[in-house]
């Protein structure tokens, strides 16, 4: 059954756009994904925590649209136009920050 509000495409532009609260809410799971990889160079023994990092960031996305989509899809188009250039979007960011506030 589809929900009423569409989950976004984690594009590069949406990425960048949650890059702030992605790094606080997924801190803990992309520091483990990380400490496995500096530990075992086979790849293979890092996938669980590299699925964590990523339901991590689709659930945080999931979230942040469900919260705040009109701020969201503004400063998420505005990184795809601007080709993801930060300085170009600042009213954007700003908008979508005071409607999805970082915790």
């Amino acid at each position: 059954m589809a929900s009423a509000v569409e989950e976004p495409i984690p594009t590069s532009a949406v990425l960048m756009s949650a890059s702030k609260h992605i790094s606080g809410r997924c801190r803990g799971e992309n520091i483990a994904f990380l400490k496995c990889k500096k530990d075992d160079p086979n790849p293979e023994k890092c996938l669980d925590k590299g699925n964590q990092v990523t339901r991590c960031v689709l659930s945080l996305l999931k979230d942040l649209h469900q919260k705040c989509t009109k701020e969201m899809d503004a400063y998420a188009g505005c990184m795809y136009r601007n080709t993801d250039e930060f300085e170009l979007c600042r009213k954007e960011q700003k908008d979508f920050e005071k409607a999805c506030p970082l915790n």
